[in-house]
C-alpha cells in the first residue's frame, strides 16, 4: 500500500445506513411486490418530484435505457447534434434508435456543447439536438433553445451529471424537451444502477411509461412497441434512503472541491472549474487539465503515477467518442473537425471526489499531483 494506506478512487457510492436499508428489504418481502409500479417506485417519484423541482418524473432501471426511450418517446429520426465529448451511452443510445449521431465540437471553458457551432451542422435531416451537461455543469440552455425553436428541433438533455444543478434556482432539468439522469452506482445519487426521464406535462409521462413497461396501457392491451426498463423495488427503496442524506452529501463533495482548488490554484500549465455565477453545483466531479506542453510528465504519466500511489484518478473523457471505432469513419468525427474535444480529451485528469473523502487524504493528493508535475 502507499502512504495513504488504502486504494482511493475517483468516486464511491454514497452509503446510507444498513440497519434502515434492512428495514426497507424486509417490508419489500412482505409485501411480495418486487417491480411493476410497486409501493416504493410510487414514493420515490413523488419524492424526487419535489426534491428536484420538477413536475413529472419517469424511473427507470439505468440512464441508458432512459436516454434510448426519451428518444423514442419524441419520435426521433434522422440526425441528432450531440457531442463527442461525454460517456459513450449518449451517442450508443441514437445508434441503437437507428439515428445518425452528428459531432459537435465542444467550448473550452466547461466542455459543453458549442452552442454556437451547433447551426452550421444542421440539415435537412436534423430532428434533435442532445447536449450533455458535461461535469454537471449547465450548457448554454437560452442559446440551444433559440436554435431548436428556429428549426423546429427537439432538445434531449443528457443530465446524468446534473442531478440537483440549479440555475437561478431553477432546476436544470426543467429545459429541453426532456432531460435525462443517471443514477448509477458512481453518481452523486445513486439507486445501485438506475435512471430517469423529466418531462413536462401528463401526456408525455404516460407515453413514457408506457413505453417503459413493453408499451402495456392495461393487462390485455399493448399500446405501442415498447422495452423493459422498470426501476424495481429494491433500488426505489435505496433512492429514497439515499435522498435522505443527498444535501449533506453535496455539500460535502463542495468542501472537497473547495479544498483541491486551494491546493492547486496557481500551478502554472494547470487549470480547474470554477463555479458558474447564479448555478447550485453538485461536484459530480472535480477535472483538472493538464498542458501537456508545460511538464516533462505527460497527462497519462500523471494518471499511471497516481496509481502506482494507489489514487484511482479517471480520465473523463478520453478517448473521445468520436475516436472509438464505432464512430470515427462518420464525417464530423474526423480528425482535425473537432479541435477543442480533441485538445481536452489529451489534458483531462479527474481527481476523487466523494463526501467520505477526508481532508487529510484531499491534501495529500494535491501534494503528491503537485510534486508529480515539478
Amino acid at each position: 500500500m502507499s502512504a495513504f494506506g488504502k486504494n482511493i478512487y475517483v468516486t464511491r457510492p454514497t452509503m446510507p445506513p444498513l440497519n434502515e436499508f434492512v428495514g426497507f428489504l424486509k417490508d419489500i418481502w412482505e409485501r411480495r411486490q418486487l417491480t411493476n409500479k410497486g409501493k416504493y417506485h410510487q414514493e420515490l417519484e413523488e419524492a424526487l418530484k419535489e426534491h428536484l423541482g420538477v413536475k413529472y418524473i419517469s424511473l427507470f432501471c439505468n440512464g441508458t435505457l432512459a436516454l434510448m426511450t426519451a428518444l423514442e418517446a419524441l419520435r426521433i429520426t434522422g440526425e441528432v447534434i450531440t457531442t463527442p465529448y461525454s460517456f459513450v451511452a449518449s451517442t450508443h443510445a441514437l445508434c441503437w434508435n437507428n439515428i445518425k449521431p452528428v459531432f459537435c465540437d465542444i467550448e473550452p471553458d466547461y466542455m459543453n456543447i458549442d452552442a454556437e457551432k451547433i447551426e452550421a451542422l444542421i440539415t435537412p435531416r436534423t430532428t434533435a439536438i442532445l447536449p450533455v451537461h458535461v461535469y454537471g455543469n449547465p450548457c448554454n440552455v437560452k442559446k440551444i433553445a433559440k436554435i431548436a425553436k428556429k428549426y423546429e428541433l427537439k432538445i434531449i438533455y443528457d443530465a446524468c451529471h446534473a442531478f440537483g444543478v440549479k440555475i437561478d434556482n431553477k432546476s436544470i432539468l426543467n429545459y429541453g424537451d426532456l432531460s435525462v439522469l443517471s443514477f448509477h452506482a458512481t453518481k452523486v445519487y445513486n439507486t445501485f444502477e438506475g435512471g430517469a426521464i423529466i418531462c413536462h406535462d401528463q401526456r408525455m409521462k404516460e407515453q413514457i411509461d408506457f413505453l417503459k413497461n413493453f408499451g402495456f396501457a392495461n393487462e390485455t392491451t399493448v399500446i405501442d412497441i415498447g422495452i423493459n426498463a422498470k426501476m424495481n423495488e429494491i433500488q426505489a427503496a435505496y433512492g429514497l434512503l439515499q435522498l435522505k442524506y443527498i444535501d449533506k452529501a453535496i455539500e460535502k463533495r463542495r468542501r472537497i472541491a473547495k479544498l483541491y482548488r486551494q491546493g492547486l490554484k496557481g500551478i502554472k500549465g494547470v487549470r480547474f472549474l470554477s463555479d458558474i455565477k447564479g448555478v447550485r453545483h453538485n461536484y459530480s466531479n472535480f477535472p483538472i487539465f493538464i498542458n501537456n506542453d508545460k511538464f516533462t510528465r505527460s497527462r497519462n504519466e500523471i494518471y499511471e503515477a497516481l496509481k502506482k500511489h494507489h489514487i484511482y484518478g479517471r480520465r473523463y473523457f478520453y478517448p473521445l467518442i468520436s475516436q472509438f471505432p464505432a464512430y470515427k469513419s462518420l464525417p464530423s468525427a474526423a480528425i482535425g473537425r473537432l479541435p477543442v474535444a480533441e485538445r481536452i480529451t489529451k489534458e483531462v485528469l479527474c481527481l476523487p471526489i466523494y463526501p467520505d473523502l477526508n481532508n487529510k487524504d484531499v491534501l495529500a493528493i494535491v501534494n503528491l499531483v503537485k510534486s508529480l508535475l515539478s
